[in-house]
């Protein structure tokens, strides 16, 4: 990749019109945290908290995540968080697939600057364009998958969690399984 930097992700989204999405968003959210990251989360868009700020994951799911991860001893700042698409999609509906395949060569700059050891796809749409493009999110969820070195594990968004309770055991037994395999890693540098 030419110039692979952060100043020219920066510099390609500032005035981004890849995509529709542009025209209703406050903010691009490109994404926060640890550049050095060993895990990197990825969700599926910016909602409505996310856009009038412009930083992933600060409303109601955001919180949640920051719970699920503060259970486990892991705090925000060691993660990289961002998103399958930068702009918020009206109403928040499901990004369609010409918006993701318009962000993901931005995803792919992310995650070639980071080079995380574990990605975790929270959610249908990020299991579906990081993951396996075929899977589907209750069948694949919690599988690790290693691809080229990195580990990936889709799990539930937490904005699923809190519309549907009965899914909060299976991310539990996801978060443990993170946890694990993070400590191994941590013992291996």
């Amino acid at each position: 990749m030419a110039d692979l930097s952060w100043e020219n992700i920066e510099q390609q989204i500032t005035n981004c019109r890849r995509c529709r999405l542009y025209q209703q968003r406050n903010h691009i959210v490109l994404g926060e945290g640890n550049r050095s990251a060993d895990i990197m989360l990825i969700g599926e868009g910016p909602g409505a908290d996310e856009d009038a700020i412009g930083r992933p994951f600060v409303g109601k799911a955001g919180h949640l995540l920051d719970k699920m991860f503060s259970a486990i001893d892991i705090k925000r700042e060691e993660l990289y968080i961002t998103n399958v698409v930068k702009c918020r999609p009206p109403g928040n509906r499901t990004p369609l697939d010409e918006e993701a395949e318009a962000c993901l060569p931005i995803l792919r700059m992310q995650y070639a600057l980071i080079i995380p050891k574990i990605v975790v796809c929270l959610g249908a749409t990020a299991t579906r364009y990081v993951y396996d493009r075929d899977a589907r999110i209750t069948r694949v969820r919690g599988q690790w998958l290693d691809k080229n070195g990195t580990l990936f594990m889709p799990t539930y968004h937490p904005a699923a969690l809190l519309r549907d309770e009965s899914k909060k055991k299976d991310a539990w037994q996801d978060m443990q399984s993170i946890a694990k395999t993070y400590a191994v890693l941590r013992q291996e540098k």
